[in-house]
């Protein structure tokens, strides 16, 4: 049976991007541990340093002949290690959390967890795990990514049990615009302006982006609500139209399009909340539009059953999961721009996070299983917006 240093090694040959983007997300950029995995950045170049000799002996090697029990190697580091794979907007967070559960595990148990991390964007991470990635515990952007692994039999479908839905943060779709808000942007209208140029990602890779059409589109209904007394989907498509007119990026991922924004491309970005706290904390010239009309975002994250299974490593990855709703995660996502779903956390920092008063939710849009139907089907309404039809 191989090992799973061995499965690691055998990852490196076969899919080497993968091996070595997983391997930096668990290191800061000076190539110093930033979970605790001091001397796996030394492995790395002995890894580095014997690819392409492995790969030649690959190309010697005759049918039926096995490589990956060719690779040698000590065991890995630490007495447990934990995968996480998260969709890319939460990753500081996350990197800030880990030393926190790392002292309040080794604490309770005497056990040292180093973590492996990889951060995409929440639709390809999700397709990912389905088709490999072994991660233990993933946080994604939205409840339909989270579908996708519960129909692939790698997720309970009771994941929903956990505190507050399974979702561990909210946040709301906003505008970020350059300092001083130039154009006079107030709401998602505003941005069908004429020379407004519109970023936000991709809805195919990215579920920032179903966020941000829910928005805009939910605003469209919101609009039409207020004119005729009812939801209008005509008129909320065209709203939609009006404003994807302006775009000017559709980017892999939130924080490809924040990327964008802040080399200089666009006038408007429409993005999480917490995205532009973030950046603002950092030193970024933006400014925050919070629309009347927005919909509030909901961010859930799970164990990877079939893998911590696999992996032997359930206790742990079910403890990390729970420690993300505990006060010391909460408070860490809250000063990251996240709207914490804990009250009494929320409570230090409502100031910070009012209440817009047009705020809706998924349920006004007939929840994800209507939306995904209506909006992102062959024949929905955001790919005939795409298509102009």
């Amino acid at each position: 049976m191989e090992s799973g240093h061995e499965k690691r090694m055998y990852a490196a040959i076969v899919e080497p991007d993968r091996y070595l983007s997983l391997q930096r997300a668990a290191t800061t950029p000076n190539g110093t541990s930033k979970s605790g995995q001091a001397g796996k950045l030394k492995r790395l170049s002995a890894v580095a340093a014997s690819l392409a000799l492995l790969v030649s002996l690959l190309v010697g090697c005759g049918p039926g002949e096995s490589t990956a029990e060719s690779v040698g190697g000590t065991a890995q580091q630490g007495d447990v290690t934990l995968v996480i794979g998260a969709y890319s907007v939460v990753k500081d967070s996350v990197q800030d959390i880990i030393p926190l559960f790392q002292q309040k595990w080794k604490e309770e148990t005497g056990q040292t967890v180093t973590f492996e991390e990889s951060y995409e964007a929440s639709g390809t991470q999700a397709r990912a795990i389905v088709g490999g990635f072994e991660a233990d515990v993933t946080l994604l952007s939205l409840e339909g990514d989270i579908d996708k692994l519960t129909k692939a039999g790698l997720v309970s479908e009771n994941w929903k049990e956990k505190p507050d839905g399974g979702m561990i943060t909210r946040s709301v779709a906003v505008i970020g615009t350059r300092e001083g808000n130039p154009l006079g942007l107030k709401s998602f209208a505003d941005l069908a302006k004429p020379g407004v140029k519109v970023l936000y990602p991709n809805p195919k890779t990215s579920g920032g982006a179903q966020w941000d059409i829910n928005a805009i589109y939910g605003a469209g209904l919101k609009e039409s609500e207020r004119e005729t007394g009812q939801k209008d989907p005509a008129f909320a498509k065209q709203f939609l139209e009006s404003v994807h007119a302006n775009i000017e990026s559709l980017d892999k991922s939130g924080r490809a399009s924040m990327a964008a924004f802040e080399y200089g491309v666009g006038d408007a970005l429409v993005t999480y909340e917490n995205e532009l706290v973030a950046r603002i904390k950092q030193g970024a010239k933006y400014e925050i539009v919070v629309p009347d009309d927005t919909i509030l975002i909901e961010n859930p994250a799970v164990v990877v059953d079939a893998n911590v299974d696999k992996h032997g490593t359930r206790e742990v990855a079910e403890a990390f999961l729970d420690f993300l709703w505990s006060s010391e995660a909460q408070q860490v996502f809250a000063e990251n721009g996240f709207r914490p779903t804990d009250q009494a956390v929320y409570a230090k920092f409502e100031q910070d996070y009012p209440v817009p008063p047009g705020l809706f939710d998924i349920k006004y849009l007939g929840g994800w299983s209507e939306v995904r139907e209506t909006l992102y089907s062959k024949r929905g309404i955001w790919y005939q917006v795409l298509a102009g039809i």
